[in-house]
């Protein structure tokens, strides 16, 4: 019978053979070893063969997986250059720290992970003592990217190393009362130690290829060399499985990220059970980073298992780890030598005859103790070999057991992740294991004391000469005490306040306008960024192409189809835009890397990312708060904003809930501005705030959310009196009367506060009109350019009668005194604007765009949601009605006229 998935003599015609003669004598050849020698050693000699071919350079493709063995054999291990000894103690004080201050803050309540370090500890302390380069290093040293669950280890070393005291570790993850430590890396809540938010898992990857990638970028662009830094990210294998942690993969190797690597805790299990149970893990991975162009080193086996390999002279110990799944291997870490013996090797006649050879307590040094990631060397080799290798990132598949010298009640147990504490008696096994000189007199009253070898021991002098050899402690944060940057040219902003004219802008090319102006000035304008996620034609960006280029290591290499066109595809090494293609979340990536370079690099960027409004905090919003948390400044821009602005596109792309999203962030000051001298205004006092002079009290850790409309519209000039700077920017001001409007209302006629943001202004002023022409209303109408700024200085002023003090809101000040009841009204959800409502001192209502979008006209739309000017003069009639200010037939009346 014919194998269908054969290569036939059809297909084989298409690929020229120029000696057929010599083909078929290599086909018989394999065909021979097949049948002499069975099909493993016909797959052996292929692998090998292949493998040949790749170290020549010969052009096949790569395997994706490779035996179930270490990449570097014993014999060609480096030696280490330390005091391994030394090492090893500092390791087991480590180990004993991390999980003495999990159980001690256990009887708080506060839980805590002990497994996941213990799993890890050598992956860090052989980084620490030989690869990880501090601030002081050359260019700004190494950017380390720790395992969220691993942070009790970091802790247990600067507590070793004398950066943290006993009264640090007892405050684990009770931060309220002072002096306390987080549960996990945050930047916000320990700004000293952490630079990088990484418990959100896959977060934490994606970043780390971000960061190579833009330190690439600042190397290129002039700003800063830092080609000597190396960013290294300690990930989880259970971690690879949220899409993020391999969302850019292929964008590493494509460009030769060689100044990443991946460290890969591979102790097959996740939080509940095995990551693989039928399967393997470390050969899924391979495959997966091979297929997409990485280096990979896998460190699986400890030097135990050389006599095991040596024996194997047919191969059978090979295949049989090969076929052995993930949950087996597990079963084998808990399960004693002749449950092994029989399960293991009782399924190969050669394995049988191998295992006599070998001793019960051989067998369990092996199978429970023995794994690449626990033993110095086999670590030291795989980092040697991860930072020499040029031209791809590399990632580290390191095998460990999670539990790693817990015990017998931890290891490979499928619940010890959330197991949070030992027992005293299993605390003194351990202190047994690690050979740590702690006495049974230490435990008082059952409490497991903390260990120390002393400030001027051997341990600590060893250790802090090792950080200092390289730059410096680690991780650490820093932020350099630099100048502020010098304020943009004012003519870039002035240039808004006269409004348009008669020509009709949309925002959003206000905005983009406003940007063009910024990146020319000659002190700030090289310190942009923009971050574009493959929608610069949508938003009007293409003007910058020629004028900044796109980033690209490899610059133009092709002709541009467009070359004859004023606004051409221009790609430039030291190119300014980073247009990411179409991924939100690498975009998110981008700018959390740039947004904190001011402490990353010690070189404050400016970025600016502009997207769909309905693509970014619905997408990407858990990166706002990594944003958040890491203390990154700049500007996101929510463009084509709104539920009713975008025309047609419906449902999936109308924006009516951003703002809402983006008030729960505390780090963002989130903006919906009206029109063109507002969106001006408030970028000038964010680059003021984040990057220049902030005022006493002012946070500059923040971000700024703007959304930005794609609709043409006539853009005012900028009203003059005093405060509406201050206005715009803390969120309220009178944009005008009913007089000054020129609508000359009758006397004593009734009048009604119109609220407007964003593009809603525009159907409020023609509300406004209506309303005074056809119903002798007067309105006066407001620009609220923030909503939750507004909420936020009321809360602020609430909180402060708690602490004795009297303040009136912002919000209430401004409408203080004005006459009539208030409408709110916002192309977002009614919640947007009804989160001042309990602050305003007049009767409230509002109006919004609830529910979900449609495709129509922006009329139809707005006419669906009930806020178009027609519904808006409504709706005010209907609010005077109820205070009898108004005849009640009007409400009916207009309702009627207005076809509503």
């Amino acid at each position: 019978m014919t194998d269908p998935n054969a290569i036939q003599p059809s297909e084989l015609d298409q690929l020229p053979d120029r000696d057929p003669e010599e083909t078929a004598e290599w086909q018989a050849s394999l065909d021979a070893v097949a049948k002499a020698a069975g099909p493993h050693r016909a797959a052996y000699l292929m692998r090998r063969t292949l493998e040949r071919a790749e170290g020549n350079g010969i052009a096949l493709p790569k395997l994706l997986e490779t035996d179930y063995v270490n990449t570097i054999p014993t014999a060609a291990e480096p030696s280490v250059p330390g005091d391994e000894e030394m090492e090893r103690k500092i390791t087991a004080w480590n180990r004993w720290n991390a999980a003495a201050m999990v159980t001690r803050g256990s009887k708080y309540g506060v839980g805590g992970h002990i497994a996941t370090f213990a799993s890890a500890a050598w992956l860090y302390e052989t980084g620490f003592n030989h690869f990880f380069k501090g601030k002081e290093a050359d260019g700004s040293g190494d950017q380390l990217y720790i395992q969220g669950h691993a942070s009790p280890g970091i802790y247990a070393r600067a507590f070793l190393d004398g950066r943290l005291d006993e009264s640090h570790l007892d405050n684990f993850r009770r931060e309220s009362g002072g002096n306390g430590l987080p549960s996990y890396p945050h930047p916000r809540r320990l700004p000293w130690l952490w630079e990088f938010p990484t418990v959100s898992m896959g977060l934490g990857p994606l970043s780390a290829i971000y960061q190579a990638r833009f330190n690439r970028y600042l190397t290129a662009r002039g700003i800063k060399d830092v080609s000597e830094s190396h960013v290294w990210a300690f990930l989880g294998d259970g971690e690879m499985d949220e899409p993020e942690s391999t969302a850019a993969l292929a964008l590493a190797s494509r460009e030769g990220l060689d100044n990443l690597t991946f460290v890969i805790n591979c102790n097959l299990q996740r939080l509940d059970g095995p990551v693989r149970a039928n399967f393997k893990i470390v050969q899924e991975l391979e495959a997966q980073f091979r297929g997409a162009g990485w280096n990979v080193v896998k460190s699986l086996w400890g030097n135990a298992w050389d006599e095991l390999f040596q024996l194997d002279t047919t191969g059978a110990l090979v295949r049989r780890l090969r076929e052995v799944p993930d949950a087996q291997v597990q079963t084998y870490q808990t399960r004693d030598a002749a449950f092994i013996r029989q399960d293991f090797f009782g399924k190969d006649p050669a394995l049988v005859e191998m295992a006599k050879l070998l001793s019960d307590d051989k067998i369990l040094e092996c199978f429970h103790l023995s794994r690449g990631g626990h033993e110095a060397r086999k670590v030291y080799a795989a980092y040697k070999a991860a930072v020499e290798f040029k031209g791809a990132p590399t990632v580290i598949l390191a095998q460990t057991v999670k539990g790693h010298t817990l015990g017998e009640g931890f290891a490979s147990k499928n619940a010890n992740h959330q197991m949070k504490k030992l027992t005293v008696d299993e605390f003194k096994t351990m202190r047994d294991l690690l050979e740590l000189p702690i006495k049974d007199s230490d435990f008082v009253d059952g409490v497991v004391p903390y260990g120390h070898p002393g400030a001027d021991s051997p341990e600590v002098r060893y250790l802090q000469e090792r950080r200092a050899a390289l730059g410096g402690p680690a991780p650490a944060r820093r932020v350099h005490p630099v100048a502020p940057l010098p304020a943009p040219a004012e003519k870039a902003f002035a240039s808004f306040d006269k409004g348009s004219g008669s020509q009709n802008v949309a925002t959003t090319m206000a905005f983009v306008r406003l940007i063009k102006d910024l990146v020319r000035d000659k002190e700030t304008g090289r310190r942009w960024v923009p971050i574009v996620p493959d929608e610069a034609r949508t938003f009007g960006m293409e003007s910058l192409f020629p004028s900044l280029g796109i980033y690209s290591p490899k610059g133009q290499t092709y002709e541009p189809v467009d070359r004859d066109q004023l606004m051409y595809y221009k790609e430039a090494q030291n190119g300014q835009i980073l247009n990411e293609g179409i991924t939100e979340a690498g975009s998110m990536a981008d700018f959390i890397a740039a947004s904190t370079s001011y402490a990353t690099h010690g070189e404050a960027m400016i970025p600016f990312y502009i997207f769909y409004s309905m693509f970014g905090w619905q997408r990407t919003a858990d990166q706002m708060w990594q944003l958040g948390d890491q203390l990154g400044r700049g500007f996101l821009v929510g463009a084509t904003a709104g539920r009713t602005t975008l025309t047609g596109e419906g449902l999936q792309h109308a924006d009516g809930h951003s703002p809402v999203i983006a008030a729960t962030n505390p780090a963002a000051l989130t903006y919906d501005p009206a029109f063109a001298y507002e969106v001006a205004t408030i970028v000038r006092d964010g680059i003021r705030r984040m990057y220049g002079e902030a005022a006493p009290g002012e946070d500059q850790n923040v971000f700024y959310y703007l959304t930005v409309y794609n609709e043409p519209l006539p853009q005012p000039a900028k009203p003059s009196g005093l405060g509406v700077d201050e206005g715009i920017v803390k969120g309220l001001y009178r944009f005008n009367t009913a007089e000054s409007a020129g609508l000359s209302p009758v006397a004593n006629a009734p009048r009604i506060q119109l609220l407007g943001s964003g593009t809603a202004i525009h159907w409020v002023l023609k509300a406004q009109r209506m309303l005074a022409e056809e119903w002798g209303v007067a309105a006066d109408v407001w620009s609220a350019t923030s909503w939750t700024e507004l909420r936020r200085d009321a809360l602020e002023a609430d909180a402060g009668l708690l602490r004795g003090e009297d303040r009136v809101p912002y919000v209430r000040q401004a409408l203080h005194g004005a006459e009539g009841p208030v409408l709110a009204v916002s192309d977002y959800m009614r919640q947007v604007p009804d989160q001042i409502a309990q602050w305003v001192e007049q009767d409230w209502s509002s109006l919004g765009a609830d529910g979900f979008g449609l495709s129509d006209t922006r009329e139809g739309a707005r006419r669906h949601f009930g806020v178009d000017a027609e519904s808006v003069v409504v709706a005010a009639l209907a609010q005077l009605a109820r205070r009898g200010e108004v005849r009640a037939t009007a409400v009916k009346e207009a309702r009627e006229k207005y076809g509503l």
